[in-house]
């Protein structure tokens, strides 16, 4: 995925611990999403979002739930800061 490879790129320039940190976190709470599809807050007539906290801020993952076929499709994952939620 596009969005999380960009995500850890900066991070592993700043701190490599850091960036394995936030892939384990953002890979977990995506598995999440597997048993509790309807977890995320919705956001759009077809999109949720699930906030995957991180310290003081952390990031948003934007995704779509389709229950006829029980699937989950990630749609995005942004850090705080670039989604608007944190100031």
């Amino acid at each position: 995925m596009l969005d999380l490879e960009r995500l850890t790129d900066f991070l592993i320039e700043i701190d490599k611990n850091s960036a394995l940190e936030t892939i384990e976190l953002i890979e977990s709470a995506i598995q999440i999403l597997s048993q509790h599809p309807l977890i995320g807050h919705t956001c759009d007539t077809h999109l949720r979002e699930l906030v995957i906290s991180r310290g003081k801020s952390g990031y948003v993952a934007i995704y779509s739930f389709d229950e006829k076929k029980n699937a989950v499709l990630i749609c995005s994952i942004r850090h705080q800061k670039e989604s608007g939620i944190i100031p």
